[in-house]
């Protein structure tokens, strides 16, 4: 998730006014970097790349080996810097020395916030050579309010349910085909001593709860909607919140319960965020984890490929399953003096060298999930087929995050709220619902998007 609110202190908001201001100064001396690709600027001006990645991760060295790659082909010097806590941060301060670099590879969900702060240049699907042949859901995740867009897709992926086989099998249980299946499953991995230690010390839910960066909202929101649920109703400029609706509170109640009544889901949860979830499952703690393809080479590692098993989302209460789609895109940053490099940049990651060396094989080194570019075929770069349940679900089922101006804030007070639900069992959902559709409406005002 890689899902990625920012934070709400002073601080940071203090870091943003900054960007603002430096990107004034930015724009005003480099112009429209957009009008600058086809005629302006340095076209051997080497270009710097950062990356959301782990410094020293295998995921940084296929990055690396990436811009190697683009610079053989190229001529066109590029270096690669991978940041991973405090991105966003460290981009605003970058902004604020007038030191933005001309690329970043980042999560889609940045791009609101992005937008907002004045941080990328528009980018014309019709500038993009090969653009055209992208999957055409993909484009959606780079698509901001107004219509426009402002990056290239890069990587795509979504979330499936990570079970414990060993454990379900022992139990003597089915695989869930329905939400009172799953519930139930989860229920017996926390009673029935799946791991037979003779201990009560398994559970059933991995749940990644942390407000931080909205993580419990990221979690939730392929709930609500597989619950017939939704955000907003309406449009454009008439937006209206539906987040306290019938499928909403539904899906609100079913969690808390897993929290309060089943008492299913690992303890701490609340304050857990991804990283500190993926040893929760690997370690034995829990055994169901709604999470990506990315954990499948660690969690080989940890517990064995025989060990656990993954399947999709089951259908909910809405009749249908909708799961969060996520990736990341190639954003070309303001003021870069080298324009043409920056589009050159982001053609070579969604053409098939650039696709299939990021996707890595079967390794911990992918940083393309599932491909942009329908010419790659899954099944020729990894053998490993579970990846296909991925793809699967992300073309069947998959769904983007509201495009609104900016989604940041939204996706924060669900987390919040979610949050304070299920870590008060006396809590109400109703009312905790009620209240959140109020500041999401505060905020539709805000950005001028509400009716």
């Amino acid at each position: 998730m890689h899902r990625r609110a920012a934070s709400t202190t002073l601080a940071t908001t203090l870091a943003a006014l900054a960007a603002l201001l430096a990107l004034t100064t930015l724009t005003a001396c480099g112009g429209d970097s957009r009008a600058n690709a086809s005629g302006g600027g340095d076209d051997k001006a080497p270009l710097e790349v950062w990356v959301r990645k782990p410094p020293g991760s295998p995921t940084e060295k296929t990055h690396q080996d990436l811009a190697a790659a683009f610079t053989k082909a190229t001529g066109i010097d590029a270096k690669v810097t991978a940041l991973f806590d405090d991105f966003e941060t460290k981009l605003q301060q970058a902004a604020a020395q007038k030191k933005l670099p001309d690329l970043i590879v980042n999560d889609t969900a940045q791009l609101g916030t992005l937008v907002k702060q004045g941080l990328v240049r528009e980018v014309r699907q019709s500038e993009i050579q090969g653009g055209e042949q992208l999957v055409p859901s993909s484009w959606e995740a780079a698509r901001a309010a107004d219509g426009k867009y402002y990056g290239v897709p890069f990587s795509a992926q979504t979330f499936a349910l990570f079970v414990r086989k060993d454990w379900r099998e022992k139990l003597g249980i089915a695989p869930p085909a329905d939400w009172d299946q799953l519930d139930a499953l989860a229920a017996a991995f926390t009673t029935g001593d799946p791991d037979a230690n003779g201990k009560a010390d398994t559970y059933g839910y991995v749940i990644p709860g942390t407000t931080k960066r909205g993580y419990l909202d990221w979690y939730f929101s392929s709930f609500l909607w597989s619950a017939g649920g939704d955000y907003f109703t309406g449009a454009g400029k008439d937006l209206k919140p539906a987040v306290d609706g019938p499928g909403a509170l539904l899906a609100a109640q079913r969690l808390k319960n897993q929290f309060c009544a089943d008492k299913s889901v690992v303890p701490g949860a609340v304050t857990t965020e991804t990283t500190q979830a993926h040893p929760l499952f690997e370690t034995g703690k829990g055994g169901i984890y709604l999470t990506g393809p990315y954990n499948m080479a660690r969690f080989d590692k940890a517990l064995g490929k025989d060990a656990y098993e993954i399947l999709p989302l089951p259908a909910g209460p809405g009749g249908r399953s909708s799961v969060l789609a996520e990736g990341e895109n190639t954003y070309l940053m303001a003021g870069s003096k080298n324009p043409k490099g920056q589009v050159k940049y982001a053609e070579f990651l969604i053409g098939a060298e650039g696709q299939t060396a990021g996707m890595a094989g079967d390794t911990a080194g992918n940083v393309v999930r599932l491909p942009v570019n329908p010419s790659v075929r899954l099944s020729d770069v990894r053998q490993d087929t579970r990846w296909q349940v991925f793809d699967e679900v992300y073309r069947e089922s998959g769904r983007y995050s509201p495009a609104v101006k900016d989604w940041t804030p939204f996706r924060q007070a669900s987390a919040e709220a979610l949050n304070g639900m299920v870590a008060d069992c006396g809590s109400n959902p109703e009312a905790v619902l009620g209240k959140l559709a109020g500041a999401f409406s505060a905020e539709l005002e805000k950005q001028g998007a509400g009716s």
